[in-house]
């Protein structure tokens, strides 16, 4: 009983201990404001560079991975062994009613999708290219990579704007701002706006005329339609219009060759600038019947509702499990895009060595303060050795202040950068000029989106307040060898 009271009294000490010195570093902060301010916005800065600089490398491997993966190859596919290899029509696989009802019907699985893809050269006048040729199923597709939502509905061809431009109803600033749409194709007047750095609501009116001006037509592809959907760069190659013909020729299961003659229903903009220049959909019985493939497929692309990594892996296993023919297998996106993995692990370890050099740029910058508070105050700390106080409470104080002024500055770092990496997320900084060439030579739609906020947000805050607390390694070191005589003299 006794033992317990002495226990309860000696935390209880300690209790005490603590907040006293927590009061008195609270009360040596304000007793400088400008000074604790200096040192709190250092901090600050450093939080709010930190959380953008890495929350713009994430946002764009998201947006890479969405560009090529959620919104077209999907997360996980089915194919033939040998597909991975070899991606020939030689290695395709029967695709019926009961395989897809199967996997469609485990939780968690978003959208399985039945595809065809096959090479062939298109041709149109006397324009020739080799494309991709994607057999789809037009209502499955809705939940993968839904081509309907990135139909072109308005294109800005040098004869409209020249035409818009000559026109008396539209103000000399809307004018102005047409050339920087030249050329370019649309699904929805909002982007227009965007590109034209317009109000979407102030200019509705000018917005509407520039749409009905340059509206062309196009359909998605119905169930039983033997048309086209031809993707935009391609489009354009093959100067190809709504209600034109498209020639394909291609080689065909077991050698045959493949020919045909399809209308073109509607032209679509792929967001990967890649595959907008070669890509046609086609339904998926007649691009069977191209190849001469029956019913088979060369894959099936699979979303789940949880497409994190870990996920993944675990549905992978899943399906690799109840999957009964041994000709099939499952892989997920890093095992049948490769090239992309790779891009992504090479970006993201320059990444970090560029916030390497950023935090070391950032711990300096707070080192430099934490330097000029303590050379500040070595004659007040002198003054209060002399009349008694001892070092080692001296240099508790003081890590208080630090732990104090740390916890501000993150804590205000992170809260100021949130309203902004939500906005950026949500309104992704679009790329004009050679900048966003340069992103679309690489295969990207030139937008550079912040990513969500998610755990790398704590792990900012924590990477900077253990610089907080490295940078008080020197202080400390001056205050435990502080020569009274030297102090009061500074």
């Amino acid at each position: 009983m006794l033992r317990d009271t002495i226990k309860g009294n000696e935390i209880l000490h300690y209790k005490l201990l603590i907040m006293n010195y927590l009061k008195m570093a609270w009360r040596n902060l304000w007793r400088n404001k400008r000074r604790t301010a200096i040192t709190t916005a250092s901090i600050l800065f450093a939080v709010f560079f930190a959380l953008f600089m890495r929350s713009f490398q994430l946002g764009f491997y998201d947006h890479m991975i969405k560009n090529a993966i959620e919104s077209f190859t999907g997360f996980l596919q089915v194919q033939h062994i040998d597909y991975q290899d070899d991606p020939s029509l030689e290695n395709t696989f029967v695709c019926t009613d009961s395989l897809l009802n199967s996997i469609g019907s485990i939780d968690g699985i978003k959208a399985v999708v039945p595809r065809m893809e096959n090479f062939a050269l298109a041709s149109s006048g006397n324009q020739t290219k080799g494309t991709l040729i994607l057999g789809i199923d037009p209502e499955k597709e809705q939940a993968l990579s839904n081509p309907e939502n990135f139909l072109v509905r308005y294109r800005l061809t040098k004869n409209i704007i020249t035409a818009l431009q000559e026109n008396a109803e539209l103000p000399v600033r809307i004018k102005d701002k047409l050339e920087l749409i030249a050329n370019k194709s649309y699904s929805n007047l909002g982007t227009i706006a965007m590109d034209m750095d317009i109000d979407e609501e102030e200019n509705k009116e000018y917005l509407e005329f520039i749409g009905e001006t340059s509206r062309i037509p196009g359909n998605y592809l119905t169930q039983d339609d033997d048309g086209v959907l031809v993707s935009d760069r391609l489009a354009k190659y093959l100067k190809l219009f709504v209600g034109d013909t498209l020639i394909l020729l291609g080689q065909g299961y077991h050698g045959a060759t493949a020919a045909g003659l399809y209308p073109v229903r509607g032209i679509v903009k792929i967001p990967s600038p890649e595959l907008d220049n070669k890509l046609i959909y086609m339904n998926l019985p007649y691009a069977q019947t191209f190849a001469g493939l029956g019913n088979r497929v060369t894959t099936l692309a699979i979303n789940l509702d949880d497409n994190s990594e870990k996920n993944m892996i675990a549905y992978q296993e899943l399906l690799n499990r109840e999957l009964t023919d041994p000709k099939i297998q499952v892989k997920n996106w890093m095992e049948f895009n490769k090239v992309l993995k790779q891009q992504i692990e090479g970006d993201n370890q320059s990444g970090q060595a560029f916030m390497a050099l950023l935090y070391f740029i950032i711990f300096f910058g707070i080192f430099g303060t934490v330097l000029m508070m303590i050379h500040e105050r070595y004659r007040e700390l002198g003054v209060l050795v002399a009349i008694g106080m001892r070092k080692t409470k001296l240099a508790i104080t003081f890590i208080y202040e630090m732990f104090l002024m740390g916890i501000l500055g993150v804590l205000a770092g992170t809260v100021i950068s949130l309203p902004f990496l939500y906005y950026l997320h949500n309104n992704p900084i679009r790329m004009t000029g050679d900048l966003a060439q340069v992103m679309e030579d690489m295969g990207f739609e030139a937008v550079m989106p912040l990513a969500w906020i998610d755990m790398y947000v704590l792990w900012q805050g924590l990477i900077v307040a253990f610089m907080v607390v490295l940078s008080c390694l020197y202080p400390l070191r001056k205050v435990l060898k502080l020569k009274v005589i030297d102090a009061l003299r500074a």
